[in-house]
């Protein structure tokens, strides 16, 4: 007789999000002991693998490329929450967390998620093979819309310092707004064909052919348990880094380091499952995860620290300095160069990480 199934309530992938949850609740707001650190952090870790197994469920259900978008928005929409919490809590010393956090994710998704995937899939495929149409509509917007956010506030002279004034605020706000719109419509409805993966021989793949999808009702249940992990990996990041601080703060390191550390613990998820999809041949879903992760953390962060700053005290300072500037331009450009062939070697990939290494090397000692 064969056994039945165990609900997916009563698997790890159900129990570890509200188990994270609840610890969240039981520490918010309390001083932790190097304990209490320790089990958090392995809650934290849980969370992360509990939230790529029910992102991979609801976009099984659902298909490409609207289950890397889920993934995508969830994660930046609980980030965003993060940012301006703290930022509410900083006060003067936050002013440059939003510009940090989303030149963290930016460097991490686009030459982090990226070059990681394009190394594993060039490595067991030998070559990389992806959507040049759909990848390079998804660069270009993450480069005008991280240009109008991060770069121009250098350069203009309204406001003192790399300041928006308050209608250049309200202008990059809009523009984020609409310009992420647009992706999603051409995403998801216009140009969907363009974000679907492709094999290695140049194939669209509509569907998975490996197996069944779930039912609609196992992937509610995953969609209602990935919103309670991206919570728990979100809160629980903000738990430890008080501790994350002390230490960059005991090693002499500058203050930004704390929003690369909270980036990477919040991206974690998202990197997990391109990897994974990467190995699968399906190097376009691992693009759409990166790249639409980076275009959403700019195109719904701006606009949320721009209403934020109606009520918030501080200064809200965007524009990046001289080396950001340079890593900004690196970024975009050597993304230009391995978008246009559709297909990538191993070198691509490593580009993209040493781009990522230096960014992480300036970030410590700038």
């Amino acid at each position: 007789m064969t056994a039945r199934p165990r609900s997916a309530l009563l698997h790890w992938t159900g129990v570890l999000p509200v188990a994270a949850v609840v610890l969240l609740v039981l520490v918010w707001g309390r001083a932790l002991s190097a304990a209490l650190v320790a089990v958090v952090s392995l809650f934290l870790a849980g969370a992360v693998l509990a939230a790529v197994h029910h992102a991979e469920v609801i976009a099984h259900r659902v298909g490409e490329p609207f289950g890397s978008l889920v993934l995508a928005v969830a994660v930046t929409t609980i980030e965003v929450a993060l940012i301006v919490t703290l930022m509410a809590d900083g006060g003067d010393k936050s002013a440059a967390l939003a510009r940090d956090t989303v030149f963290a994710a930016v460097m991490i998704t686009c030459n982090g998620i990226v070059g990681l995937c394009l190394l594993v899939g060039a490595l067991k495929r030998k070559v990389a093979v992806f959507n040049a149409e759909g990848t390079g509509a998804a660069l270009a917007t993450v480069a005008t819309v991280a240009g109008l956010s991060l770069a121009l506030p250098t350069f203009t002279t309204s406001a003192p310092g790399p300041r928006f004034s308050g209608p250049q605020l309200v202008f990059a706000a809009l523009a984020s707004l609409v310009l992420y719109g647009l992706f999603v419509t051409t995403q998801t409805v216009r140009h969907r064909d363009y974000f679907l993966p492709v094999t290695t021989a140049g194939e669209v793949i509509a569907d998975e052919d490996h197996a069944d999808p779930p039912s609609a009702r196992v992937a509610l249940g995953s969609l209602g348990l990935l919103a309670l992990a991206l919570v728990a990996v979100v809160g629980l990041a903000k738990a430890v880094s008080p501790t994350i601080e002390a230490g960059v703060a005991a090693a002499g390191l500058p203050s930004s380091v704390v929003g690369v550390v909270i980036a990477l613990l919040v991206l974690l998820p998202e990197t997990i499952a391109a990897v994974r999809a990467a190995r699968r041949d399906r190097v376009q879903t691992s693009l759409n995860l990166g790249l639409g992760s980076a275009m959403a953390s700019i195109g719904l962060t701006i606009p949320a620290v721009a209403l934020a700053s109606i009520w918030l005290k501080g200064p809200l300072v965007l524009g990046l300095g001289p080396s950001h500037l340079v890593l900004l331009v690196l970024t975009v450009v050597v993304g230009t160069l391995t978008v246009v062939p559709g297909r990538a070697t191993p070198l691509q990939g490593g580009v993209h990480l040493a781009l990522l290494a230096g960014y992480l090397v300036l970030a410590v000692s700038p």
